[in-house]
């Protein structure tokens, strides 16, 4: 007789029922389709940004602000209900967690779709990111409860390497769209994964949760939502402002932050807290989260100018663009579910920090570019940056997943896209203002023929001088070249800043990360999560 608990392949007992782990592979296929329609969502969303600023019909006559807040309505409450929405998972079952972030997630982009006004737009897309919300710390979790520990790594390289598929063809999806139908339809596409994902999720996933949550903590839960918002919304502040040292960034960025101390401060005290507060002194799972942010600032930030220099600077349209990101994708593709072997091989700590070296050296490969390099450098250091990429991001994630207990794995969840939210969220804020900053000192000596109104504008982005370029017509013909040669100054400026902070990411890795990660023993280094019921099974 077999029971739901049978011996793995290193010896340890298997801790997922029989008939879950039979089915764990199309589960992961189901998991798959959620994350593929939270991610590609926001790739998708860049490329609709012009068609949405056009005047009605074809657009929604929306300004640079409203179209600022379009994205970072969707950031705010994601990023600031993270936490809470893993703590749920971890409580109420994270398959109704994922349910419920889904049936969100589908009805926002429906009501995106048809949005008449900005206004509703920028609410309706709130209402898309509490669903992902919902739905991102889920993903995550139930991977780890339904994968033994010994495929764990293979499954979230799986996983990793989805998100870099969803970020590369998002903008092609999006341009296919475009050139065929209106601007709704870069929110409708998202309709039919929502109903084919939502199926799988019914008939194959199974329900897990921590079994002895302890007492509810509100006050923790709260100080977590208005410490994340606040930090939030000072730094996209910052970064629309181009000013940190603006009482509006930077005093919104000292509230969170000293909201976010209070709730460290409360949860060391609280007989049940929403987050163990210990789990950071465990030196691998700090490091973990620590690189998580410090990769994602410096990668957002470079996908930021990555889309102008493309478009803007070498004059491909959304699509070509778009399709120029396929090598990174490959890359991550095919790499991050191998990452496994390269750290069963070489240890975490060299892989996490070769990995790191790779998209460091990719960034240096920016400092290359002009206005005319050939376009297949480009793709070299695409592929380069997405073989780092899928040498890090599964190694750190299996890192923070492994260190806490399965029951936990929401939360554990939540940590990891939270850190990196706020990471990538960072970074486009401050690289963001560097490369603005960069190119207004770049194009102050160009803008003298430019009649004075018009000066401003003209100095603020490449496509704002572009813009007044075309508005003056063959005077206007002057400020072309300066405008591209002044971007990609900037860009040089922000690719070798980003080189810098992975560099740093790299050192931590090789001080705090350990050679290999420990191996559960029989008697069980992981606690068990508290799947669906599943009876034995009996020959």
């Amino acid at each position: 007789m077999s029971t739901a608990v049978t011996a793995g392949a290193s010896g340890a007992p298997r801790r997922v029922p029989a008939t879950v782990h039979r089915r764990r592979w199309a589960i992961l296929g189901v998991l798959i389709f959620a994350l593929l329609v939270v991610v590609l969502d926001n790739s998708i969303l860049n490329v609709a940004m012009k068609t949405i600023a056009s005047p009605a019909p074809i657009g929604l006559g929306a300004s640079q602000s409203d179209l600022e807040w379009a994205i970072n309505s969707y950031t705010l409450v994601f990023a600031g209900l993270l936490f809470t929405s893993g703590l749920l998972g971890d409580r109420l079952g994270r398959k109704k967690v994922l349910l419920a972030g889904m049936v969100v997630f589908g009805g926002g982009s429906l009501l995106s779709a048809v949005a008449g006004s900005p206004g509703q737009l920028i609410t309706f897309r709130a209402v898309m990111g509490l669903g992902g919300a919902l739905v991102m710390p889920a993903t995550l979790a139930i991977i780890m409860n339904v994968f033994e520990r010994d495929e764990q790594p293979k499954a979230i390289g799986v996983w990793a390497g989805a998100v870099g598929l969803a970020i590369a063809i998002g903008p092609i999806t999006g341009g296919l769209l475009l050139q065929h139908f209106w601007w709704g339809s870069v929110f409708l596409v998202n309709l039919p994964i929502v109903l084919v994902a939502l199926v799988g999720m019914v008939l194959l996933i199974p329900d897990s949760r921590d079994p002895n949550p302890g007492r509810l903590d509100p006050v923790g839960v709260l100080l977590s939502v208005i410490g994340l918002v606040l930090l939030i919304y000072g730094i996209i502040k910052g970064g629309q402002l181009a000013d940190f040292t603006d009482p509006a960034a930077w005093g919104t960025v000292a509230g969170g932050l000293a909201v976010l101390a209070a709730f460290v401060l409360y949860e060391r005290r609280a007989e049940h807290p929403a987050l163990d507060v210990t789990w950071f002194r465990n030196p691998r799972f700090s490091a973990s989260v620590a690189v998580i942010g410090l990769v994602f600032f410096a990668l957002m930030g470079v996908t930021f100018f990555g889309a102008f220099y493309l478009q803007s600077v070498r004059g491909y349209s959304a699509l070509k663009a778009g399709a120029l990101l396929l090598p990174l994708a490959v890359a991550q593709m095919a790499f991050a579910p191998r990452a496994r072997l390269v750290v069963d091989r070489y240890g975490v700590r060299a892989t996490c920090a070769g990995g790191m070296a790779l998209v460091a050296l990719a960034f240096l490969g920016y400092l290359t570019l002009d206005t005319t390099t050939p376009i297949w450098v480009l793709e070299v250091i695409g592929f380069v940056m997405g073989t780092g990429m899928a040498h890090v991001m599964p190694p750190v994630t299996v890192t923070i997943m492994s260190a806490l207990p399965r029951e936990k794995a929401g939360s554990g969840s939540a940590i990891n896209n939270t850190f990196r939210q706020v990471g990538g969220s960072l970074g486009v804020a401050v690289l963001g203002a560097m490369l603005s900053a960069a190119y207004r000192n770049g194009m102050s000596d160009h803008l003298s023929a430019v009649p004075p109104a018009l000066r401003g504008p003209a100095g603020e982005s490449i496509e704002a001088t572009l813009g007044v370029a075309r508005q003056l017509g063959p005077r206007g013909a002057a400020l072309v070249d300066p405008a591209k040669e002044s971007f990609v100054h900037a860009m040089h400026i922000v690719a070798g800043t980003s080189a810098g902070v992975i560099l740093l990411g790299a050192v931590v890795a090789l001080v705090l990360f350990p050679g290999r990660l420990p191996v559960p023993d029989a008697v069980g280094a992981q606690p068990e999560a508290e799947p669906e019921a599943a009876p034995a099974e009996t020959a």
